[in-house]
């Protein structure tokens, strides 16, 4: 059994690839992937999103803006409303992102703050991107005492003394396939070098497809080879992968029910 714990089920391609959610569920469970987040990034496609995954039990969702949709908009009052629905078991895609968009990073601040305020009052652990924002990111964490929800960094890429600060405030770090990747040497080691207990796994569909499939629209399914390849860093066998990150997953996402 595996959790992909990040991917957006909204944004695949439901024109050529798939004939619909029905059909990459059934290719992840087809694979051995029972469970799915689902993973809003904007307030807008929220209901849209939550409307396609309601006749499925095993898809979970979360509610958020991401740092690099806020100019799409952002109301509190209405993040609060969305993220009290029932089946959103955490808040995010929050974070900062000074790649693409420092010029906004003030305002990403404020806005990531908002989230985790409250993720807390809520008690729904956060997803966080974050990307050349690495202290900017921890200080906010710590200033709004986010390690009372927790929650996880998502599709990680940056430095071991990043992630082991994080998991000091109680996150998880979550990979993607970017692990396959022939230059991902930084982020091997990380994975080497971090326990199997704080580690989720995931797709980010339809982005970052692991290899053999780089180059393709990424899916559910394609969680395995994520698996399979921190297995084999770790020197541990792909069951063992499976049934840690899986109950990592079901032990930080609290309101996600095994069916």
């Amino acid at each position: 059994m595996l959790v992909d714990s990040h991917c957006h089920l909204d944004k695949l391609d439901y024109e050529q690839l798939h004939t619909g959610i029905d059909d990459v569920l059934a290719k992840a469970k087809a694979r051995g992937i029972d469970y799915c987040l689902s993973v809003g990034v904007t307030l807008d496609s929220f209901p849209t999103m939550m409307e396609m995954i309601e006749p499925h039990d095993n898809v979970f969702a979360s509610c958020g803006v991401h740092p690099l949709d806020i100019e799409a908009g952002f109301d509190y009052d209405k993040l609060k409303e969305y993220a009290q629905h029932e089946r959103v078991v955490a808040i995010g895609e929050t974070g900062l992102d000074y790649h693409y968009q420092p010029e906004l990073a003030e305002q990403q601040k404020e806005i990531f703050r908002q989230h985790v305020r409250l993720a807390v009052e809520l008690n729904k652990p956060l997803i966080i991107h974050t990307r050349l924002a690495r202290e900017d990111t921890l200080q906010i964490l710590r200033e709004e005492g986010a390690e009372k929800c927790g929650g996880v960094l998502h599709c990680f890429t940056e430095s071991l003394e990043m992630a082991q600060a994080a998991i000091e405030l109680g996150f998880y770090i979550s990979i993607s396939g970017i692990v396959t990747f022939n230059k991902a040497s930084e982020l091997k080691n990380v994975v080497n070098q971090l326990p199997l207990e704080r580690l989720l796994v995931e797709t980010d569909s339809p982005y970052l497809a692991p290899i053999p499939y780089r180059g393709k629209q990424n899916q559910p399914a394609y969680v395995r080879e994520v698996a399979e390849y921190i297995g084999l860093l770790k020197g541990v066998s792909v069951e063992e992968v499976e049934r840690v990150t899986t109950d990592n997953f079901f032990t930080l996402f609290s309101r996600a029910k095994r069916s």
